[in-house]
């Protein structure tokens, strides 16, 4: 079964064609600046010939000229890897907000695309994309099954003393005010791969998400119990643009003394602070490097990001009254060691005791970083969003 999977952004399409249950990646690549006259579209297959690539910039001005630009690459003479879009049997699409109504992976309808219209205010940024990406490879892949996977569904086993606001019962029940969680697809992902690789299904983790945006996820018997991420993907840890938690004090105070509109907050919050109000940058890389030139307000600003997941660390660790593993993903913790030292150092009180030297360095797809008197695995494992998509497609209509 070929299923193409779809991640679709405001401006971006990120793609992959993979064979199920081989598991196996065909191609994959992005479509980037839709709407620019730079657009960016980039191609990567394996063919009989070896692997190829091609990347090409020109103007895309919406996400159904990416997608169709995308399809041309597919069934390209030469590059290609079908011969026609009807061989693709599944897309499946990465679906933000999936609210109250979506628990699990669905096959999309009608009535499965009105709710997810229906949710569009409690994800403004991200459904519509989501759902416009829906619509166009509805046209381009006709005889394909469409499948929507929800970042949410995984954290729907929280439990209501975890989702649950202490606001008037009246804006849960009439308005679906609570909090969600995001990042579920990748949570689920390196999880389960925690489970499969400790061999034992009975076990307390903590998976931390960090990329760009960044989240954490209290995982106890393969079951989400809390996340770090509420109503929307604001809250939470420290991200490279959003402040994530913050005292609703300011936000009243930045309105009534200062004259912001609430579309500025909304701004500020979201797009301007984290690393990037931190430091004027986003990027840890550059961070590391302002840092190595002795800037202070960066090394303050890791301790803060650092800080702030030990907290959550603790917290996640009460709540399921105990911790067998913590696993980092995501970019930023498969990639940046310094995180993953800051975060784990005089931690010992936990049983949490990283090794430096295996810190250093990754050399498997699943790397072990705990020294040998820690109680607590420490592992980083790369986490496959795109996959993981994949199989709940397969798991859904394979069988």
């Amino acid at each position: 079964m070929h299923v193409f999977v779809i991640n679709s952004g405001s401006s971006s399409i990120k793609y992959q064609l993979i064979s199920m249950p081989e598991e196996q990646v065909i191609c994959s690549g992005m479509v980037d600046r839709i709407g620019l006259a730079n657009s960016r579209v980039d191609y990567k297959a394996k063919s009989a010939l070896g692997e190829v690539s091609r990347s090409e910039e020109f103007p895309v001005a919406d996400h159904s000229e990416g997608l169709k630009a995308v399809a041309k690459l597919l069934t390209d003479a030469e590059i290609g890897v079908i011969s026609d879009p009807d061989q693709v049997a599944v897309v499946g699409h990465r679906v933000v907000h999936g609210g109250e109504k979506f628990a699990s992976t669905q096959l999309i309808s009608p009535e499965v695309k009105s709710k997810i219209k229906e949710l569009f205010p409690l994800a403004p940024l991200h459904n519509p994309a989501n759902f416009l990406g829906i619509e166009v490879a509805e046209q381009i892949f006709s005889k394909a099954k469409q499948v929507a996977v929800f970042d949410t569904a995984f954290h729907q086993t929280q439990p209501e003393v975890a989702y649950r606001m202490a606001i008037p019962n009246e804006f849960y029940e009439k308005h679906g005010i609570r909090n969600y969680g995001f990042h579920g697809t990748s949570h689920k992902y390196v999880s389960e791969r925690a489970i499969e690789y400790l061999k034992q299904s009975n076990l307390k983790l903590i998976t931390i998400h960090l990329g760009n945006g960044c989240s954490m996820a209290a995982v106890q018997d393969g079951k989400c119990m809390d996340t770090s991420m509420g109503l929307g993907p604001m809250n939470g840890l420290i991200m490279g643009t959003r402040a994530g938690d913050i005292d609703q004090s300011v936000i009243f105070h930045l309105v009534n003394q200062l004259g912001y509109s609430l579309s500025e907050v909304n701004a500020l919050l979201n797009k301007k602070s984290g690393m990037l109000g931190l430091t004027g940058f986003s990027d840890m890389r550059d961070i590391q490097a302002q840092i190595s030139q002795g800037n202070q307000e960066a090394h303050l600003a890791y301790e803060l990001y650092a800080y702030r997941i030990k907290k959550y660390i603790g917290s996640f660790t009460a709540v399921m009254n105990g911790l067998d593993a913590v696993i980092f993903t995501g970019g930023v913790g498969e990639n940046d060691r310094m995180t993953r030292h800051l975060v784990c150092e005089q931690m010992e009180y936990l049983g949490i005791q990283l090794d430096p030297l295996k810190n250093e360095g990754r050399k498997q797809a699943i790397q072990e970083i705990q020294g040998k008197d820690s109680d607590v695995k420490l592992l980083v494992i790369s986490t496959n969003e795109e996959l993981e998509i994949a199989k709940q497609c397969f798991g859904l209509l394979g069988n």
